[in-house]
């Protein structure tokens, strides 16, 4: 029985982690795909859109970074170096993206707003697949 529920445990924590990568990674692209059409919609819309993001998006990041501390809590013991490194590797992408996104939001020109926007979209779609990796 206890296996039962240590399984059941697993399957909550790996879900709310990818639930939440989901709507980190995911969000980011699909507000790509809008951000041309938000445009033609008003000049403050793609702000309107960025902002209304933010308020799922900063949550989402946080839900990632504490299920994913429990995830390595929970599967780290016996990992081979290999599997460690890539670890760290993940650990320090996943703080430039939730930094490139901070950034991204405080940026005043269209270059800045390319830049890190560009930056954030492609260390989390790196963390991502470093995760896919990791659980295997």
């Amino acid at each position: 029985m206890h296996g039962g529920l240590s399984s059941a445990l697993d399957g909550i924590r790996l879900s709310v982690h990818v639930l939440a990568a989901t709507v980190w990674v995911g969000g980011q692209l699909t507000l790509a795909g809008l951000v041309p059409t938000a445009r033609r919609l008003g000049e403050g819309a793609p702000k309107a859109l960025a902002r209304a993001f933010a308020r799922v998006q900063w949550p989402a990041y946080a839900v990632l970074v504490v299920t994913g501390f429990w995830n390595v809590s929970a599967i780290h013991a016996g990992q081979p170096r290999s599997w460690v490194m890539v670890l760290v590797i993940k650990i320090v992408v996943v703080a430039l993206a939730g930094a490139a996104a901070f950034l991204h939001t405080r940026a005043s020109t269209t270059r800045g707003l390319a830049i890190w926007g560009a930056l954030t979209a492609l260390s989390s779609i790196a963390a991502l697949v470093m995760g896919v990796f990791l659980a295997g």
